[in-house]
């Protein structure tokens, strides 16, 4: 702890957003960043406590009052090494994470000013990047099937390990794994690496060359990435694919592997496919051209971004349009941002439950629960009408073109028998003016058949939909328990 007084002295500073004016006609990251005499002087506000619960409520463990001591003093490559030591992607978090440290932080507690954990390590990274300091780390051996065990005898043969599925977990997994000396084969049934990171979070908040330049890094390290490859987790089986420009699978040949079959090229197969169904409205007019899934919106834009082209027909788009997001969430919150990109005329979203309380403390989940309080977003400031307590009844249209949503306005009652509250109706249906609905109302965890032991299930897919670094998180403990069944079995 470098400047003991700094938390009295110096006020939390963010490094904040671009003009509205400015960012929402281009898909460019909207966070800036501060300059490094900032940055230090930021860093140094952190108190060193002697029970960090920052290191408690990071599902990484991350040592932010070691790695912030490190960079007030001005050595960024220690603070990396820091870092780095408990979080494999610190350039994804450092950009997307709700930051769970900051609300444990005591300063939080002290006066809602706590460190700014977050963008420090995404500014530590950078830096990183920039000075040279990541370099790629080969593994000096690879384990081979006669030394798994840790017998003298050392094979020809290699522990090989397939990795279903290139998101945060996937990839967490992967890293930890390869660093162990395994060999490691990543499939994804998309085009690129990055799962939802790439497909689900609009370049404004996470441009996707960060994505490109560590996917080089592993590959680099001796990570084998095979791209076009679906795995089919109903049937048990993966077989080779080819996405179409709409998004669309098809076969890219007659080769089918079923589980058992895939299991005799890998000695252990981790699961890491996500949450790939999103939570439907099976309301009325459902089917009417205008209705999406958020994620149909998003990761095609995406895709748009990195050259792919949709026929008039395929693209969906905002442009002109009245726009309503059902669903007052993160997903939700990015649909606005990339409609307001699009040209929309207006955006509404809607939330069925009642509005977060405003300020900094959630009366009904005091700390150490996470606060519930309202959040207003970088997309939000751009523009919307926010409403709670909003039903969905119906969508509208004509020649099957949507035209609206009728919608109720409800209120929630406490159940006398425990458990959900009661909705009960509230007002008279009303008419919201809509020619494009995005769902944004999460995604049902994924059920999994009884698999063979050496088949490990990791991430989203086993925990459900949650937070990004929770997904790495689980990643890196599917990786130990891998290396642990290998060991106690070879």
């Amino acid at each position: 702890m470098g400047n003991p007084k700094a938390f009295l002295e110096i006020h939390r500073q963010e490094a904040g957003y671009r003009p509205i004016h400015d960012r929402i006609h281009d898909f460019g990251e909207v966070e800036q960043t501060l300059s490094t005499r900032e940055r230090k002087l930021q860093a140094s506000r952190c108190m060193d406590c002697g029970v960090p619960f920052c290191h408690w409520a990071c599902p990484l463990g991350n040592k932010a009052p070691e790695w912030n001591d490190a960079l007030y003093k001005g050595d960024w490559e220690l603070a990396y090494r820091l870092l780095n030591s408990t979080n494999p992607f610190p350039e994804f978090t450092g950009r997307i994470c709700p930051a769970l440290c900051e609300k444990a932080c005591v300063l939080n507690r002290f006066n809602h000013e706590p460190t700014t954990n977050r963008e420090d390590e995404a500014a530590i990274t950078e830096m990183a990047f920039q000075e040279g300091f990541i370099q790629p780390r080969i593994p000096a051996h690879r384990i081979m099937k006669a030394s798994v065990a840790g017998g003298s005898a050392a094979g020809s043969t290699p522990v090989r390990i397939a990795v279903i599925g290139a998101g945060p977990a996937g990839l967490a997994c992967a890293n930890d794994l390869n660093q162990l000396g395994y060999t490691v084969t990543v499939f994804e049934k998309n085009e690129s690496a990055g799962g939802l990171l790439r497909y689900g979070i609009p370049n404004f908040k996470l441009n996707k060359a960060i994505i490109d330049r560590r996917i080089r890094l592993l590959e680099q390290e001796g990570i084998e990435f095979k791209f076009n490859v679906e795995f089919r987790i109903e049937n048990v089986e993966f077989a080779t694919a080819t996405e179409t420009s709409a998004g669309s699978t098809a076969e890219a040949n007659s080769t089918r592997y079923t589980l058992r079959s895939a299991l005799k090229d890998y000695d252990a197969i981790v699961i890491s496919t996500g949450t790939p169904t999103a939570r439907d409205l099976k309301a009325p007019g459902r089917e009417l051209k205008g209705v999406h899934f958020a994620l149909e919106l998003l990761s095609q834009q995406n895709r748009v971004l990195a050259g792919m082209e949709f026929s008039k027909d395929e693209r969906v788009t905002a442009k002109g349009k009245d726009v309503l997001v059902i669903g007052g969430g993160d997903t939700g919150s990015d649909c606005i941002g990339t409609a307001h990109r699009q040209g929309c005329k207006s955006v509404t979203q809607i939330e069925i439950m009642p509005k977060p309380v405003e300020g900094p403390e959630d009366p009904q989940n005091p700390w150490p629960n996470w606060p519930r309080t309202l959040k207003t977003t970088s997309s939000h400031e751009e523009g919307c009408t926010r409403r709670w307590n909003i039903n969905t009844l119906e969508f509208l249209g004509k020649d099957g073109h949507l035209t609206g949503v009728k919608v109720q306005e409800i209120d929630w009652k406490p159940n006398p028998e425990g458990g959900r509250p009661i909705m009960v109706e509230k007002g008279k249906p009303e008419i919201i003016k809509a020619e494009l609905v995005l769902l944004a109302m999460g995604f049902l965890k994924p059920e999994h058949p009884e698999y063979p032991k050496n088949v490990f299930v990791c991430g989203d897919s086993a925990n459900g939909a949650s937070l990004v670094v929770r997904a790495m998180a689980s990643g890196k403990q599917t990786a130990d328990k891998v290396n642990k069944f290998l060991r106690d079995n070879a």
